[in-house]
């Protein structure tokens, strides 16, 4: 089972032990201790799915799984804590966990969720929408098999628009997910819109509202 997955937590012979039973399956595995080692990290590669710690030294868990789903959605979220009761579970899953297991937990059991995660993951790495597809795990795209030459955020925002295809999307709701902020300056969004659109690429404006990907 290949994959990418990034281990939160201050504890080394936990991640020692998950990181080992996660490599026998071919999955590439990296640690951190701290919350701001981990963004930094995740800064320059998100990856498929990301175990997270919640009392931690620099800060707790859910403050870094809202910021992880803000950055990259697409991310698998399974949370590792010793707060095992009923409201710690669901306030980590209304905040955007995606599984949520309790300290001490079983290493198989937690492996076989994870790999759970990474085969649901594989299906999403591949969009295609509007005459575009574009690879998550290559960052590559073409629209009708011609290649486009795109940067880092000009990928993220079409990928955003995919996922929401033919869905009428604010300009605030678009600044959050894509750029982290919801409030300033539209122009950084419409000039990249613009760039998308000298691409060939069908993205209308709503006026009023913002844009829609055109199907």
């Amino acid at each position: 089972m290949k994959g990418n997955v990034y281990i939160l937590e201050d504890d080394d012979g936990i991640s020692g032990l998950v990181k080992v039973a996660l490599e026998m399956n071919g999955t590439t595995v990296s640690v951190f201790s701290t919350i701001s080692e981990f963004e930094a990290a995740v800064e320059k590669l998100p990856p498929d799915v990301a175990l997270l710690d919640i009392m931690l030294p620099d800060g707790s868990g859910l403050d870094a799984l809202i910021w992880l789903k803000k950055r990259s959605p697409e991310t698998g979220c399974i949370m590792l804590s010793a707060l095992g009761k009923e409201a710690d579970k669901v306030k980590g899953l209304n905040l955007g966990a995606d599984d949520y297991i309790s300290k001490p937990f079983s290493v198989l059991e937690l492996t076989a969720r994870v790999n759970a995660r990474l085969r649901s993951h594989d299906y999403s790495r591949l969009l295609t929408a509007g005459g575009v597809s574009l690879d998550v795990e290559t960052m590559s795209a073409d629209l009708n098999g011609v290649p486009l030459s795109l940067n880092k955020k000009e990928f993220a925002l079409l990928k955003y628009f995919m996922e929401h295809a033919g869905k009428a999307l604010t300009r605030e709701r678009i600044l959050t997910d894509v750029w982290g902020y919801d409030v300033g300056e539209t122009r950084t969004l419409d000039n990249h819109v613009a760039r998308l659109r000298k691409m060939g690429i069908k993205i209308e404006t709503v006026f009023g509202v913002g844009y829609r990907f055109l199907i």
